[in-house]
């Protein structure tokens, strides 16, 4: 059997600790798509784990394999996995020899054209870690992917035939020294190849590379129980999403067939869960209309939520943008992964606040809709259409994860079954708290 997770809005849902809490129940969690901008935070007793590319089952020591649809630095794979290992943990994890790799070329280029862009209105807020560069060239076809780590003949015809593109571009378009300094080494054939080279003997030293459908397929066909976990957040698809400012992959659950080598039929009969934050963030540019700005009071209640939800991205560090949750967002988000269940995380940060709204719709040219416009400028024009619910006390939030459903608040057990009504689907799980203890577990989708 299979279940994907998905993100179902802008990323920093709080995927790592459903992908945690459900992992054990799993033999193997894999990644189909993006890369180190993916920031999982995983709490285990009290102990915290921050990762961005090693998949987050490998916390609870399952078989964790990155999928073809993945771009990978073999730098932030082996540093996460060293320093997993330094902390009395034995991750097992495999790499897809058709994922492609990230190379330094593609962080130096990623940061200078998002400064390029930074005074327009196509700044789409990258981590400047060479995603989107890398999805280009693998669009490109001059991509190099891991399985070319592995043959240094093949590695070395790669390097010759696209590094000579990356110094033209960096050289005439961004006025960039290729030569001295800093970033020669990004732009040098041989040095990118001797260093590349040692990766792949790693990797096959410690046979990690893998044709990840064969390897997936052999092992449900041998009973195993797959994870699929996906980065980023529906509305940041780069087909599904606020274009441009999006991601460079498919977070979708049509990417785990596509970015893993497992058919799209066995994907559709596991179980697809959206994961869900019960208000809304985002780092990065573009549109939100639910955002909670333009006013000081608006602006303190978001600093409040930023703080109390530790609203700050994995990876870069950044104060997410803070607003209501967005219903047009969610039914958007459903309509497109198909979701079979819903887990809804931080309704705890909201707790104790004197009012909580919801964006129900939107207005657009005078016409009420109840769905993402398809274009990012006429989603950018939408005002929200704000319903208001009565708000929940603070309380323990470990007593309630102990004692379970009932003990949840009451208007925000009405918060939840809203959210649940609107969407019909329903609702596997609540996160009331960081740890995986602090999850309340109302089912379990690899028993559905």
């Amino acid at each position: 059997m299979t279940v994907t997770i998905v993100g179902s809005q802008l990323g920093d849902e709080g995927k790592g600790a459903l992908v945690d809490l459900w992992g054990g129940d799993a033999d193997v969690v894999v990644r189909y798509q993006g890369g180190d901008n993916a920031g999982h935070t995983v709490v285990e007793g009290g102990t915290e784990y921050k990762l961005s590319l090693v998949p987050s089952g490998a916390v609870r020591g399952k078989v964790g394999v990155l999928g073809n649809g993945c771009v990978v630095n073999p730098n932030t794979l082996f540093s996460e996995i060293d320093d997993l290992r330094d902390r009395g943990l034995d991750p097992d994890v495999r790499v897809a020899e058709r994922a492609h790799v990230i190379l330094p070329y593609h962080r130096v280029l990623d940061g200078i054209e998002e400064k390029a862009k930074s005074g327009s209105d196509l700044a789409a807020g990258t981590t400047k870690r060479g995603i989107g560069p890398t999805y280009e060239d693998k669009a490109g076809r001059r991509g190099v992917r891991v399985g070319d780590l592995l043959d240094s003949d093949v590695l070395r015809d790669r390097l010759e035939y696209v590094v000579p593109q990356k110094r033209a571009l960096a050289d005439a378009v961004y006025g960039l020294d290729v030569d001295e300094g800093e970033h020669a080494d990004a732009f040098d054939v041989d040095a990118l190849f001797e260093r590349y080279r040692a990766i792949g003997e790693r990797l096959a030293d410690e046979e990690m590379t893998v044709n990840a459908g064969d390897f997936l397929g052999n092992r449900l066909d041998g009973g195993d129980e797959l994870l699929f976990e996906g980065a980023q957040g529906t509305s940041i698809d780069i087909d599904h999403g606020i274009y441009p400012f999006v991601t460079s992959s498919n977070p979708t659950a049509g990417g785990a067939a596509t970015g893993t080598g497992v058919g799209p039929t066995v994907i559709g009969r596991g179980e697809v869960v959206g994961i869900v934050k019960a208000y809304l963030s985002r780092v990065g540019t573009g549109p939100l209309p639910t955002e909670l700005d333009g006013n000081k009071a608006d602006e303190e209640l978001a600093d409040y939520i930023r703080e109390k939800g530790g609203e700050f991205g994995t990876v870069t560090g950044r104060p997410r943008r803070i607003g209501w949750l967005d219903m047009p967002m969610l039914r958007h988000a459903t309509r497109a992964n198909g979701f079979t269940g819903l887990a809804v995380n931080h309704i705890d940060v909201l707790a104790g606040l004197d009012a909580i709204k919801v964006g129900h719709a939107y207005e657009l040219n005078g016409e009420t809709i109840e769905t993402m416009p398809s274009t990012t400028e006429r989603w950018g024009d939408c005002e929200p259409v704000l319903r208001s619910f009565e708000p929940w006390p603070e309380v323990d939030w470990t007593d309630v994860s102990e004692s379970g459903y009932d003990a949840i608040p009451e208007n925000a057990q009405a918060y939840l079954e809203y959210i649940s009504d609107e969407l019909d689907v329903l609702i596997y799980a609540i996160g009331v708290g960081p740890d995986r203890e602090e999850t309340i577990a109302l089912a379990n989708p690899f028993e559905q």
